[in-house]
């Protein structure tokens, strides 16, 4: 009699996540400091990473969604969601750290800015996402709904992006991905570069593990759901023999 292989978790990911993590602390201080902001600049290294990593989570979404849709494979489903749980968690780190760069600088938590208010509902879209994953316990039943609002709602990405050239508001323009050229320093530029190459890698590596444990989680779904089926049979009842009529 054989035995089922137990499953084996990859260790790799999390020496990745914490490396990556010093690596962006450690540049982080490294780097000079903003002639106007002063120490408060380094926020930058975590706020646009983390605002990037939301970017390329919630793409990754749309386009395992889209690979979902054609190819009826839950692989790309297991992909999309893990994507979809990483962005919502960067994308809320990145509306936190907004708001305390916000109160050092504007003297408010919160306003209601365009990129704010977007970031804001991309957020609360993709929470949407995630609590209509958990709104069925059949699999393919939720793919296909989680599949369409993954696909459609990835036009968020460039309208949030591009509402500080759009709309007048607090919030400055963007200072690497946008249509003029790079207006920060040098240095500042290394270093950005370096936290945003060290967040992917966290991306990355946080995928494996979410795509490992999802598919861990569908084979428990899988595994209750068989055992409420009714046995076969075990609806016919023995005759009774008391002689009743």
């Amino acid at each position: 009699m054989t035995t089922a292989k137990p499953h084996s978790s990859s260790v790799w990911p999390w020496y990745a996540m914490a490396i990556a993590g010093i690596v962006t602390l450690v540049a982080s201080f490294v780097a000079p400091p903003d002639a106007l902001q002063g120490e408060l600049s380094r926020i930058l290294y975590v706020h646009v990473p983390a605002a990037w990593l939301a970017y390329v989570s919630f793409g990754v979404t749309m386009i395992a969604s889209a690979a979902y849709l054609w190819k009826k494979d839950l692989k790309w489903d297991r992909i999309a969601a893990a994507s979809a749980e990483i962005g919502v968690l960067f994308t809320g780190m990145t509306l936190v750290i907004g708001m305390i760069w916000a109160k050092s600088t504007w003297g408010v938590w919160w306003t209601w800015d365009a990129r704010l208010t977007l970031t804001a509902i991309m957020f609360f879209v993709y929470l949407g996402y995630l609590a209509l994953r958990r709104s069925t316990d059949d699999l393919e039943a939720r793919a296909k709904r989680a599949a369409i609002l993954g696909v459609l709602a990835v036009v968020q990405i460039p309208l949030v992006h591009f509402s500080v050239v759009l709309w007048r508001g607090l919030h400055q323009t963007p200072s690497l991905l946008k249509p003029a050229s790079v207006d920060m320093d040098t240095p500042m530029v290394i270093t950005l570069l370096v936290a945003v190459v060290m967040f992917s890698v966290m991306y990355v590596a946080m995928m494996v593990k979410l795509v490992e444990l999802g598919k861990l989680e569908e084979q428990v779904i899988l595994s209750e759901l068989s055992s409420r089926t009714p046995v076969a049979g075990s609806a016919v009842t023995a005759p009774s023999l008391g002689g009743d009529a």
